[in-house]
């Protein structure tokens, strides 16, 4: 069965763990979350449903520009989030 997939989420994802470990940035999941989010809603999204799609957006997404936006895009989010943590704020009941 085809399933719908954000290859941009997937390359996210993957730099915010590359520069999570690299700066002093909070490691909790709302603080993760939240810098994935602010990035996903600045960089354009890259569907795709089958193999042969994922691999050619794959390949697209290696090109230096694109990941210098991916990065770029990571990095102010960190600087947002590290600014305005949301990990201490309790849920309203």
């Amino acid at each position: 069965m085809p399933v719908l997939q954000n290859l941009m989420e997937e390359t996210v994802l993957a730099a915010l763990q590359d520069l999570v470990t690299k700066q002093n940035i909070c490691n909790c999941e709302q603080c993760r979350l939240d810098i994935a989010a602010i990035a996903l809603n600045n960089l354009p999204p890259r569907y795709v449903v089958t193999p042969k799609g994922a691999s050619y957006a794959r390949a697209d997404l290696l090109e230096v520009q694109k990941y210098v936006d991916v990065i770029g895009a990571v990095t102010k989010a960190i600087k947002l989030v590290k600014e305005h943590p949301r990990h201490n704020i309790k849920p309203v009941k």
